[in-house]
């Protein structure tokens, strides 16, 4: 059960970071309405991803109270508790979800960033297109807020 949910997490993962690859080229190309559809999709797999995660942590809690290991403990911390021949396929397990945690992370800022340029640009041209159009605020937070007023996106659309 443990590894199925294991194999499952990492599938869940792999998907994601194939989302987030097909979304920064769609960002790059400039397909907007590719960008909003794979947005929608990525949304669907991270809650995928979310279930699998609790799932596998489930799993190495039951494995816990069945091995008599008290307290909260990780998977790593429960590899010398497998059979000498398995545990390095529980290790690889371990650390190919660790290493696709982390290029998510990667590749969700990359992505966040791409955007908020592409809406940086997409303000400066309305801005030089139409400059009453556009008003600077500031959040509590002191985070600089660009709104457009609705004949601006007339004029634009």
């Amino acid at each position: 059960m443990l590894f199925r949910s294991l194999r499952a997490e990492l599938e869940a993962y792999g998907g994601l970071l194939a989302l987030f690859a097909e979304q920064r080229q769609c960002l790059l190309q400039r397909d907007a309405d590719a960008v909003l559809d794979l947005a929608g999709a990525i949304e669907a797999r991270a809650q995928t991803a979310t279930a699998q995660r609790e799932e596998r942590e489930r799993c190495v809690r039951e494995l816990s109270l069945a091995l008599g290991v008290s307290g909260e403990r990780t998977l790593r911390a429960l590899v010398p508790c497998f059979p000498e021949p398995v545990r390095p396929l529980v290790s690889a397990l371990i650390d190919e979800i660790n290493v696709l945690v982390h290029r998510l992370r990667r590749g969700a800022r990359q992505n966040r960033e791409l955007l908020a340029r592409t809406l940086d640009v997409h303000q400066e041209t309305l801005r030089f297109l139409r400059p009453a159009s556009v008003v600077s605020t500031y959040s509590p937070g002191g985070r600089a807020n660009l709104s457009s007023t609705a004949a601006a996106w007339q004029a634009t659309g």
